[in-house]
């Protein structure tokens, strides 16, 4: 067999290199498409209408109760994960999706039984809502977790309680949904209102709101 010629291998390597350059331009070609992808979601609005519905106490609530002129009725209760709560006199009581004031009249009505004319008042000490109302947040927040929705919550009052983001989070590609809207995704520039102090980034949030932080490539 022929031993290729020094024309046919510079030949060889020019086609090579040729073939190379153009894999590496096509690969910078797809990560610039990448990097410079935006969301087509609208941005967060700023304003909301604010729910402005009474209080539901949730599991793992503290719920201060005071019976009037029955101090030793009067406790300090935790609602169980089932929802339900444990008082002296009442054994099992539903205390989740109710309203204080809805839940000292049931109480009243079961002391009734055994005392006369009770009343009671019922506090929220530590609270967490029910479950549908609070604010999630995932993906790469420093502790994505689950935050109790407070009225006129906004988005950097949900940052604060998760201790902002990781250093590989994507803040500006950030996605909220809205469960209240049938689950309609906006964009939120999370970097921007953090990392430069844009306070135009910042957005209302509600009550069941899922902020998703994705992963930056680098």
């Amino acid at each position: 067999m022929t031993a290729p010629s020094i024309q046919d291998r510079v030949a060889t390597n020019t086609v090579a290199r040729c073939m190379l350059r153009s894999l590496c331009a096509l690969a910078i070609g797809v990560a610039l498409v990448a990097c410079g992808t935006t969301s087509t979601y609208p941005p967060a609005p700023k304003l909301v209408d604010q729910p402005n519905p009474r209080y539901k106490i949730g599991p793992l609530d503290t719920l201060n109760i005071v019976v009037w002129r029955h101090p030793e009725l009067s406790t300090t209760v935790t609602v169980r994960p089932d929802g339900y709560a444990s008082m002296p006199l009442v054994e099992d009581i539903q205390a989740a999706g109710r309203s204080p004031a809805e839940l000292s009249r049931d109480v009243e009505a079961q002391l009734a039984k055994l005392i006369r004319e009770p009343v009671v008042s019922i506090i929220v000490g530590g609270f967490q809502g029910v479950y549908s109302d609070q604010i999630r947040i995932v993906g790469e927040a420093a502790k994505p977790q689950s935050v109790p929705y407070r009225q006129n919550m906004t988005i950097l009052d949900v940052l604060i309680q998760v201790g902002g983001l990781t250093d590989f989070a994507d803040g500006n590609k950030a996605v909220l949904v809205r469960g209240s809207e049938g689950g309609k995704q906006y964009t939120i520039r999370l970097a921007d209102l953090l990392r430069r102090g844009d306070i135009s980034a910042n957005a209302a949030v509600l009550p069941g709101d899922i902020v998703i932080i994705p992963q930056g490539w680098f």
